[in-house]
């Protein structure tokens, strides 16, 4: 053994090694032998914490290394960010956050007043919005989506998805949605392609009234921003898509379980579709309540007409 170093024996001594036992191997290489539990504890406990990290990134791939620090600290983790930050750089884990500028509006265009301020949202077809958001396609970069909103319902009326933000896809998402219907009013931001001489004669060609979010201010268009999120958190951040088809055909799926089964926090918790349907019950009820007082009111003049003719009659 003197021709070794004691690293060099050390470095011998295997622990899963079930054939000969630590304690022996320790013994026939004169090594000390509570060093090597020591050091397959600080092992173990690497690819414990690794795995915690992998798990955090899986639920929530939109956790940067702070959240995650401050998460495993509740957990009983004793580790600082820079060495979350190390392991999840070795471990290939990138968060996944918004990419900046995503509508950037147009130096000519003609300002329009925000409308949404104050205003009572009472029915459906009273307001729609719309708005852009991305989506990651595994070795391919970006995806946009575009999706037209109604604000009464939180019914997603249509939506495209372009690889540019080219005007093109947003035209044909609004043309789809008119198909529905019409609003009175046209929310959205001042990106360029909602400020486009295509966009807006549209909608002036539907006698539409155009309302657009301040700049900067992304909580006026609150209910469309909410949708992206839902969007996003529910689905998008869930899965790696492969290709602009499949990531097209899950995003329709998830569209569907919104507008039909997805339970929203309202007064009336119905999924959009119902609600809808549910409204414009409640509209021909609240008509037909109107035609019986209506009538009652007219039955009740002619009676009292009558009665006092005949009055008049026996004076």
């Amino acid at each position: 053994m003197d021709q070794f170093s004691y690293n060099q024996r050390f470095a011998l001594v295997d622990i899963n090694d079930f054939s000969l036992s630590v304690r022996k191997q320790c013994e026939i290489l004169e090594v000390n032998r509570s060093p090597v539990y020591y050091e397959h504890k600080e092992v173990k406990q690497e690819i414990e914490l690794n795995d915690a990290i992998r798990l955090f990134h899986i639920k929530h791939p939109f956790y940067g290394h702070r959240k995650v620090t401050s998460n495993l600290k509740r957990m009983g983790w004793k580790v600082n960010r820079k060495k979350v930050e190390r392991l999840r750089k070795a471990l290939g884990l990138v968060t996944i956050y918004p990419k900046p500028n995503l509508s950037k509006p147009r130096q000519d265009h003609k300002k329009y007043p925000y409308l949404l301020k104050d205003l009572e949202i009472i029915c459906v077809n009273q307001v729609w919005s719309t708005d852009i958001t991305y989506v990651r396609i595994k070795g391919r970069g970006w995806v946009y989506v575009v999706a037209v909103l109604d604000w009464f319902s939180r019914y997603v009326l249509s939506f495209e998805i372009s690889i540019s933000q080219e005007v093109d896809f947003c035209l044909l998402a609004l043309e789809t949605a008119l198909q529905r219907g019409t609003p009175e009013i046209f929310n959205s931001d001042q990106g360029s392609q909602f400020t486009s001489n295509e966009f807006v004669e549209i909608l002036e060609g539907k006698e539409i009234k155009i309302s657009m979010d301040s700049k900067g201010r992304a909580l006026d268009n609150i209910r469309t921003e909410r949708f992206c999120r839902s969007l996003k958190y529910e689905e998008v951040f869930l899965k790696e898509y492969e290709s602009v088809n499949e990531a097209k055909e899950s995003i329709k799926d998830y569209i569907q379980f919104y507008n039909n089964e997805r339970i929203h926090h309202k007064k009336i918790s119905e999924p959009s579709l119902k609600k809808e349907v549910f409204i414009e019950k409640q509209k021909y009820f609240k008509f037909f309540l109107k035609m019986v007082l209506t009538m009652g009111y007219t039955i009740l003049i002619v009676f009292m007409y009558v009665f006092i003719c005949i009055n008049l009659g026996r004076d």
